[in-house]
């Protein structure tokens, strides 16, 4: 066998590994390349955000505001690709923080700007890629540039979007406050005064009275007086969304840890504490009054919440209730009882005897009792009720009738209901201390 004539073929070297110097290189002549296309950019990337999430046509001066913030993203983005500048050494676009701000005082939503970000960030990957891809580049150097151009398009990103995100929650809570207080005094006005002034009313805060209202007071039991007007302001979100109401409501911090709330409607909302409760946030408690329409409903809906608030807010009120209706059973007289303690609780007690007691053995048998007037004195179903047997119930309710019938002032059922109610409610300020 003979030697092959062709001379042997050598493989083509394969190119030099892309070194650090090279791929900035790159990186640093695509930004400069990018400069020129700014204006191009931003109005491409204007169009596709708008497309997307258009919540500013109704707001010239926040659209303009937005197609600036856009801008100036974009010039910064580009000047980081063009000049190698570490995120660490820049400064917020204006624009991009003004238009945070003005955001927030609208009250729309924060993850439309986050999305909006992100929008931006695909869009100028996209034409990283489009550069890249034009200069046809070896295999390892394209996605080493491209990787630098990710890498320096992502730290931006989230670099910015956590500032603006700052930006947004101090200024929501900023303007909340600011706002309040203008409708604090604002609303006292509407409240106190014998002869109100609705239009005015309706012209400082932008909230009609021709409807029906329902008023609610929220307040916080949490410890944490930063976060209380974020949880307040949650928890009025929840009912607005829980009544299904038809517009959004009016809303004003009297304190750092109470808000008042009113809930317009077309017609007559049906309340159901229950389903409040559920959708209220851990440390947020509630009181609503009942629905009233126009102006004297506005104001008679708020002091049936006053109502309510003062019989959840009295020391002494048992814990654990979460909300509090002026319509539920007893709380109007409660309210109303509760004005003069001192007498209200010298009246229960002559009316219960022993039952007043603060003792577990008391609390028993008044729970028994008060299920069996709310029953309609029905054993099987204040058995039923309570998990119990009806021997049981029987034994208790001889037993408490019994004590009542020992304080020698021979009430009617109504009143011994009524004083049960209120023990209900007031608990330990109107029982008798233990010994």
């Amino acid at each position: 066998m003979t030697a092959s004539a062709h001379p042997p073929r050598h493989r083509p070297e394969p190119p030099p590994e892309p070194t650090p110097s090279r791929v900035s290189g790159l990186v640093l002549e695509i930004g400069v390349g990018l400069r020129a296309r700014e204006s191009e950019i931003a109005a491409g990337m204007t169009r596709r955000i708008l497309h997307a999430i258009d919540y500013t046509r109704a707001d010239p001066r926040l659209s303009d505001l937005r197609t600036a913030s856009i801008q100036a993203n974009v010039t910064t983005m580009v000047e980081i690709l063009a000049n190698n500048i570490p995120v660490d050494h820049l400064q917020p676009p204006m624009a991009a923080v003004e238009y945070a701000r003005r955001m927030a005082q609208r009250d729309i939503p924060s993850n439309f700007l986050v999305r909006a970000y992100h929008m931006g960030q695909n869009t100028m990957m996209r034409i990283c890629y489009d550069e890249v891809a034009q200069r046809s580049l070896p295999t390892a150097l394209g996605l080493a540039v491209l990787q630098r151009l990710t890498e320096s398009v992502y730290a931006y990103t989230d670099w910015i979007i956590e500032y603006v995100s700052a930006t947004y929650e101090t200024e929501r809570m900023r303007w909340a406050n600011a706002r309040g207080t203008v409708h604090s005094s604002t609303v006292h006005t509407l409240l106190s005064t014998r002869t109100p002034d609705p239009a005015a009313f309706e012209a400082e805060t932008g909230y009609g009275l021709d409807r029906t209202h329902l008023a609610a007071i929220l307040w916080s039991t949490g410890s944490d007086e930063v976060a209380t007007m974020a949880l307040l302001d949650s928890g009025a979100r929840a009912m607005t969304h829980a009544l299904q109401a038809d517009g959004p409501p009016l809303v004003t911090a009297i304190d750092r840890r109470t808000m008042w709330a009113w809930f317009p409607f077309g017609r007559r909302p049906a309340v159901d504490g229950l389903r409040l409760e559920a959708d209220l946030p851990a440390q947020v408690r509630l009181a609503v009054g009942l629905p009233g329409r126009g102006c004297d409903g506005f104001r008679r809906s708020h002091q049936q919440a006053a109502a309510a608030y003062f019989v959840a807010t009295l020391p002494g009120t048992p814990p654990g209730r979460r909300s509090i209706g002026f319509g539920d059973p007893g709380v109007a007289v409660v309210s109303l009882l509760a004005k003069d303690l001192d007498a209200t609780r010298e009246w229960v007690r002559e009316v219960l005897g022993t039952l007043a007691d603060d003792t577990e053995q008391a609390a028993t048998l008044r729970d028994t009792l008060s299920t069996f007037y709310e029953t309609g004195e029905s054993h099987l179903h204040t058995a039923q009720q309570m998990t119990l047997h009806r021997n049981t119930v029987k034994y208790r309710i001889t037993k408490a009738v019994d004590a009542t019938r020992n304080s020698g002032a021979g009430h009617e059922k109504l009143d011994i209901a009524l004083a049960l109610r209120i023990c209900r409610f007031l608990g330990r300020s109107v029982l008798r201390p233990s010994s």
